[in-house]
């Protein structure tokens, strides 16, 4: 049986015409006798030779005709030479470019498997709009690094040598935005998710983060919440973030600087917190060591109660302070003794060098490549 043609698929640019050309000197044709017989004008046959006209529709049935092959393959022929040339032209742009990725947390993006590595700065810098899912860097700009710049003054995200963290705050940001296109949700409800909240309190007891985070993620999607855990690049001081991608879909996203379990659902509920009590237009970035007005704080005060509710912690200041009784109190309360240990130190109640054995640290995938 004989095989199908190959499909044309060259690698440089060469245009249409110079086939013309190849297949008029296999016949010892002159470009004069090409036109008598496809009924063009000199000019216009030139022009096709030269690749400055395209081979449209009616040109290919003819060439198929008169020169033989498909109508197709010099459809096709025509269409891969105008993209090749748009390209080329494009590569010159994006090189040209190459000073934007400077900006991002490149080395870390490509170690965290986001991106591919490219020596060749063009392709890096294509690659790097495909993650961003941007046609230029003009859009980057106008889509991610200005909504992140005008979250907070420009000092928050401004570092000690004078560049921006904003290239990697919003390269985590994106990543959240892919890992929540891979994850089916249904419309929020909102007393669904606050029932869901309730039942994810008791899995402050499980230890093993693979055994946590796809319950965690699972029962969220139910109520209409992505939750996505990313590690966080250099450059970016974050430990979590809310944002509603569409009117019913929310992302919730914690960054993996959350080593212990107290910290960890802690910034989880905190998150949360702002999705049940502030707006859906409201974009939520927390950056690790700053406090940002009343909407933290009401996420904060959210968090505390649920994990442990007032009337249960004004007991804290008579709980004795040992690990036997910050245990069984735990286990009474139905959470982690960790948060517990968190919670006293917090309210003074326990120095900060007690009892921190009772912390579980968590160990995250990335942190075997870090």
């Amino acid at each position: 049986m004989t095989k199908p043609p190959s499909p044309f698929s060259p690698d440089w640019i060469s245009a249409p015409g110079e086939t013309i050309a190849d297949l008029l000197e296999e016949r010892g044709w002159s470009q004069s006798d090409l036109a008598r017989r496809t009924g063009y004008s000199p000019k216009h046959v030139n022009l096709l030779v030269k690749g400055k006209a395209p081979i449209t529709e009616e040109t290919a049935l003819k060439l198929e005709r008169v020169l033989g092959s498909t109508a197709r393959f010099w459809l096709t022929r025509e269409a891969q030479y105008r993209e090749e040339l748009v390209r080329t032209a494009e590569r010159i742009s994006l090189k040209r470019d190459a000073g934007w990725l400077g900006k991002l947390p490149l080395k870390d993006m490509v170690r965290f498997g986001w991106v591919k590595a490219f020596k060749d700065k063009s392709e890096q810098v294509a690659e790097c709009l495909k993650f961003f899912g941007v046609a230029s860097v003009q859009v980057w700009e106008s889509q991610y690094r200005q909504p992140v710049a005008a979250f907070r003054s420009p000092a928050v995200f401004q570092r000690r040598d004078g560049k921006s963290y904003n290239g990697a705050v919003a390269a985590w940001l994106r990543q959240g935005e892919r890992e929540a296109g891979k994850i089916f949700s249904k419309p929020f409800n909102k007393a669904r998710f606050e029932e869901t909240l309730a039942e994810l309190r008791a899995l402050t007891n499980e230890t093993n983060p693979s055994v946590f985070v796809p319950k965690l993620t699972a029962l969220c999607a139910k109520a209409g919440v992505v939750v996505a855990i990313q590690p966080a690049p250099k450059g970016c001081p974050v430990s979590g973030a809310t944002r509603w991608l569409t009117p019913n879909k929310a992302l919730l996203m914690l960054s993996l600087r959350h080593r212990s379990n107290d910290q960890f659902w802690f910034s989880f509920f905190h998150e949360a917190g702002h999705l049940l009590l502030h707006g859906k237009r409201l974009l939520f970035i927390e950056i690790e060591g700053e406090f940002n007005g009343k909407e933290e704080e009401e996420a904060d005060s959210f968090a505390r109660n649920l994990l442990i509710a007032p009337e249960v912690a004004s007991r804290l200041a008579v709980l004795p302070k040992t690990k036997t009784d910050v245990i069984a109190f735990a286990n009474r309360i139905g959470v982690a003794p960790g948060i517990v240990v968190d919670r006293m130190q917090k309210e003074s109640y326990l120095p900060w060098t007690h009892l921190n054995g009772l912390k579980v640290r968590y160990r995250w995938t990335h942190d075997e490549t870090s």
